[in-house]
């Protein structure tokens, strides 16, 4: 599907229909703060999704937002694959830490996902790790539904020696190979081993996030209780995308832009 160019914002020679780097999220609030530090940001949609665009820097930034779930990541790659041909894709987002050395707050820049099914993609990424400031490089696993307790993940860890577990970023990865895309992930955590996820954070995810909280908050009034975690857990949401926010900004403008032949970033089985 190929989708007409967004309409044009104020400001100088800003060409909407080719971008440096394309950025796949789930939620708007995962990627909030950090196009709060981009320049002539603008948002149109395009079939089901929502785009976003600014100048980060020189560097042209194409955000596209496309709810959750593998399906729907997928999908909204290929929208911003066609619509703005990006160098790079980022999938971005939140994600539950599975091991006890990945805390909240902290990122993990995958150096390969692994799928519920067992397939793995890898990637040649440089990235210098520093765990004792909260950066870590390793690899995803992208399950088929949110790991909610304790238990759930620890199993998960033990099966895939993964950091991390989130939804999307296999899917985005896969789309890029398939594409010839270079591409990076990178996810904040969120969640991590000290407590179980709230069950109505299901819920909440299920509506598009926290975008949809009245979708579910009268049924809560009557569970005080449920009402606190559920704004602690947003508290935890928004300090990973904060984290993410501050990271974005020292990554992009390293990646090697369409003048470099590296084949580094290429996704591979």
């Amino acid at each position: 599907m190929t989708l007409p160019p967004p309409p044009v914002p104020p400001g100088p020679e800003f060409d909407t229909a080719r971008a440096d780097i394309g950025i796949v999220v789930a939620l708007h609030m995962e990627i909030a703060p950090f196009l709060d530090r981009c320049e002539q940001v603008h948002k149109y949609t395009g079939g089901p999704f929502v785009f976003r665009g600014g100048k980060l820097g020189q560097l042209r930034i194409a955000v596209v937002e496309t709810g959750p779930g593998a399906s729907l990541a997928a999908r909204g790659t290929r929208a911003l694959l066609d619509a703005h041909r990006p160098d790079w894709v980022i999938s971005v987002g939140f994600s539950g830490s599975i091991v006890p050395t990945v805390v909240l707050g902290d990122l993990v820049v995958a150096t390969s996902i692994r799928s519920h099914d067992a397939r793995e993609l890898k990637f040649d990424v440089r990235f210098e790790a520093d765990p004792d400031t909260g950066l870590h490089a390793g690899p995803l696993f992208c399950a088929d539904h949110i790991l909610r307790t304790v238990t759930e993940k620890k199993l998960a860890a033990t099966k895939t020696g993964c950091l991390a577990v989130d939804l999307e970023s296999f899917a985005v990865a896969d789309t890029c190979r398939a594409a010839g895309q270079k591409f990076l992930a990178i996810r904040g955590i969120s969640d991590d081993l000290t407590a179980d996820l709230p069950a109505e954070a299901l819920a909440i995810f299920a509506a598009q996030g926290f975008k949809r909280w009245g979708v579910v908050a009268g049924s809560l009034f009557r569970k005080p209780s449920s009402v606190q975690n559920l704004w602690e857990l947003r508290g935890q949401a928004m300090r990973a995308a904060d984290a993410m926010a501050a990271f974005l900004p020292q990554v992009i403008p390293s990646l090697p832009l369409s003048s470099d032949s590296s084949e580094v970033g290429q996704p591979r089985p």
